[in-house]
């Protein structure tokens, strides 16, 4: 069987600092989104 393993030297990438930017520039214009849509429903189903 043949072994997968790259022959370089260097330590693998981690990615989390990536995809903890991806979330928060996704995630934080959802949750203000979600907070305007909860503000402004509660406005027009209270009066």
């Amino acid at each position: 069987m043949t072994d997968d393993t790259s022959g370089g030297d260097s330590a693998p990438r981690s990615r989390t600092p990536l995809a903890v930017g991806a979330w928060l520039w996704v995630g934080a214009p959802l949750a203000y989104g979600l907070y305007e849509l909860i503000r402004k429903a509660t406005q027009l189903f209270t009066g």
